[in-house]
């Protein structure tokens, strides 16, 4: 029963994602409500604000709850944009339920509790399918990045794609379609694929439907791409790449029970998530770039995945904070590998790039990040990474360090300045001595 709704004139069904996850029986975050026989003028008169430009979609005037009128869909150019709309009194729920993208978010509930499943979507629920509901799916190219989102979501629960389903997802990627997303909406699908426990499953789907080649070639381009075996015993950089992203997940999961991890979980949010996650993702983009005849060795690779990272956050249009930790990650995570032969001077240019003076917190999911590198290789799973823990003494020890007590003994400008650096070096220096 729709309890704060039974009093309104309207007929009203929960769709999408809400009845799916109620089956499901997972956490329900969004409820989204259909309006079916209701004009846009009625929902208006009931005190509704309309929100929607695409097609008419309203706020409940108190709780600001989501009602869309039933609408059907029709392609009439390019991309996901390319549709008119018709919403009048007259679509049924199984008309509206018709233009979804797969059978289980094509489920509705009556307010009286009924189950509306003209699709069979339960039954791909029981059967842990993801199945598109008609031939239209291909008419909007965004659809590939949301099943590959969704066979992410519930990869562990079982869930599995349809071979119709790729198919048509893999003719959609061959087509020209995916050129017609915007930057905005391939980030939304990505991001919201990155702060959920599978991500690499979602990457792995892209690249599988030749999807990943068109959206993001340089990523695409690490499989096949060999490194020593005495480092990395799954060989494959783009298998590498997949295995430092699930470590990541790991590592940053508010329900992983990681005996490694150097910070406690529960201070990581989505956003630092989202950061550290995406950073593991493009560490290696530069062993793309290493001549053919130079492999299994990357020398330099770092540095060189610099302008990829650049061009991908670019393309993306991916946040400021979050760029920043990736070029972090890409340019020094060899630096952390080797944390114990670094000198002290080195350690503090280390700092110094990181801004752990006025970022301190940014350390943390550098290091995050770097170790998911270490843990994504073939046998090394569980390793212990003390070189985390070894890192954080050293900058806990030279964080100490402030400029008061140089100020106290009158000195002045870059005197202080120097002083500082000086005192800094020293207090690694004795964490060095001490390890």
């Amino acid at each position: 029963m729709f309890t704060p709704y039974k009093d309104l004139p309207l007929t009203i069904y929960l769709v999408g994602g809400a009845v799916r996850d109620q089956l499901l029986k997972r956490p329900v975050k969004d409820h989204d409500f259909l309006v079916v026989g209701a004009t846009a003028k009625q929902m208006l008169a009931l005190g509704f604000q309309a929100v929607g430009k695409d097609f008419p979609v309203f706020l409940h005037p108190k709780t600001k709850a989501e009602f869309a009128l039933a609408r059907t869909e029709r392609k009439q150019g390019h991309g996901y944009t390319g549709f008119t709309c018709y919403a009048e009194p007259d679509v049924t729920i199984e008309e509206d339920l018709l233009r979804r993208d797969l059978t289980v978010n094509a489920i509705a509930k009556a307010s009286d509790g009924t189950i509306i499943d003209p699709y069979n979507g339960q039954k791909d629920l029981t059967n842990k399918i993801l199945r598109h509901v008609s031939p239209a799916f291909s008419e909007d190219p965004l659809r590939v990045l949301r099943v590959a989102r969704f066979a992410a979501r519930y990869h562990y629960l079982g869930f599995i794609i349809a071979n119709e389903t790729r198919q048509l997802m893999t003719e959609i990627s061959l087509s020209e379609e995916l050129s017609t997303l915007s930057s905005e909406r391939i980030w939304q699908e990505m991001s919201a694929s990155l702060v959920d426990n599978n991500a690499e499953v979602f990457f792995q789907i892209l690249r599988d439907c030749q999807a990943l080649k068109q959206l993001w070639p340089e990523l695409n381009a690490l499989w096949g791409i060999p490194n020593p075996a005495q480092w990395h015993p799954e060989i494959c950089s783009g298998i590498h790449t997949m295995m430092v992203l699930q470590q990541a997940s790991l590592l940053t999961s508010h329900h992983e029970n990681n005996a490694n991890k150097k910070i406690s979980n529960e201070s990581i949010s989505n956003k630092n998530k989202l950061a550290i996650r995406f950073a593991a993702l493009c560490h290696d983009l530069g062993k793309s770039l290493t001549a053919q005849e130079k492999w299994p060795s990357h020398q330099g690779h770092e540095k060189a995945g610099l302008a990829l990272v650049e061009k991908a956050c670019a393309a993306f249009k991916v946040p400021n904070k979050i760029k920043i930790l990736a070029l972090l990650v890409c340019e020094y995570h060899l630096h952390v590998h080797k944390a114990f032969q670094l000198k002290a001077s080195t350690i503090v240019k280390l700092f110094n790039a990181i801004d752990i003076w006025r970022k301190p917190a940014q350390l943390n999911d550098f290091l995050t990040a770097c170790e998911a590198d270490f843990h994504g290789r073939l046998g090394l799973e569980k390793k212990p990474y003390p070189q985390a823990q070894y890192l954080q003494n050293c900058a806990q020890a030279s964080q100490k360090i402030t400029a008061k007590e140089f100020i106290e003994q009158g000195l002045q400008g870059k005197a202080i300045k120097h002083a500082i650096e000086k005192a800094r070096l020293n207090a690694v220096k004795q964490v060095k001595e001490l390890s």
